[in-house]
């Protein structure tokens, strides 16, 4: 049977990050050095001891979290004889899947997420923008909400992430959010569970994102693709590809649309996959996987121990 290699992306960072793989592995190291002379940014810093305030800003938050995914992946190819038949990453973590393919370098990915986290951040004001996960929702359900919410206050409201097990996250302006909320939670007909607000600085995956769409095209049209080393699955419509051909147009569509995260982990099933790996801080991914295949193993890679609990 088969692994995937599956990356995190944000929500997933902490303080302290990284640091027990920088303490005992050169290659880890190594990337961390890497990125801080790619930025020109102690980012190391703001991994290791925060504060936490800096390491929230999203313009840092995705370097962050691609490092740390990045320093995981190289410990463990370098330590182990495990290589997956896939990648793949839940939004911001799809770079860290292509630099772990080898479409992108580690050097260009970590200047193209700053980007991406500070146009994503410019695209909406301050308070404009919110996104909220529906508990217990189903696709329909989800779109119902959405689009009656934007029919009675005339915003923005979409679906962001089928995240799986019932939870899925919409996003879109303050205002068509708190009502999309408020109708989840009274219609009793539409059966969600909870509607909760997230603590976000920006939402994601929607058309308010569609300046920073427009910002990231050339920079990621400018970028050089190499082949694919392993078939990654896509966020933006939860296709294999094995072919770099179509990296670029994913990135670019990925930034305004859903993250497919459970439509690309049930295909797993098809594709013989047994085990995955999630790469990178935290365990986000693993917990979601419980929601959507608790017969697919999960193992996390974030630190020295999980390290060696590999042999």
């Amino acid at each position: 049977m088969k692994s995937v290699f599956i990356f995190p992306g944000q929500g997933s960072q902490y303080v302290g990050m990284g640091k027990s793989l920088y303490d005992n592995f050169s290659v880890a190291k190594q990337i961390f050095e890497e990125a801080n002379d790619a930025l020109s940014l102690d980012l190391k810093k703001i991994c290791f001891d925060g504060p936490e305030s800096d390491l929230r800003l999203t313009q840092n938050t995705q370097p962050a979290i691609l490092c740390h995914s990045i320093a995981a992946y190289n410990v463990m190819i370098n330590e182990s004889e495990i290589k997956p038949a896939y990648v793949a990453g839940h939004s911001l973590g799809e770079y860290s899947a292509l630099v772990a393919s080898k479409a992108l370098r580690f050097s260009d990915a970590i200047r193209l997420v700053q980007k991406r986290g500070q146009f994503m951040q410019e695209a909406v004001p301050v308070g404009t923008g919110a996104m909220a996960a529906l508990v217990g929702a189903t696709e329909e359900s989800a779109k119902i909400v959405c689009q009656k919410s934007s029919e009675k206050t005339a915003k923005v409201c979409e679906v962001a992430n089928y995240n799986g097990g019932g939870q899925i996250v919409i996003s879109g302006h303050k205002e068509a959010i708190d009502e999309a909320v408020d109708l989840a939670s009274k219609d009793v007909d539409l059966k969600i569970a909870r509607a909760v607000p997230l603590q976000v600085s920006a939402p994601f995956h929607c058309s308010l994102m569609k300046a920073a769409e427009e910002k990231m095209l050339p920079l990621l049209k400018a970028t050089s693709v190499n082949s694919l080393e392993f078939a990654y699955i896509a966020n933006v419509d939860a296709e294999v590809y094995s072919a770099s051909d179509r990296v670029v147009d994913c990135l670019i569509r990925q930034i305004c649309g859903s993250v497919r995260w459970e439509q690309s982990m049930t295909k797993l099933a098809a594709l013989e996959v047994s085990t995955a790996y999630e790469i990178g801080p935290g365990k986000v991914l693993s917990g979601l996987m419980r929601r959507i295949n608790r017969e697919l193993k999960t193992k996390a890679v974030d630190v020295v121990d999980d390290i060696r609990a590999l042999s």
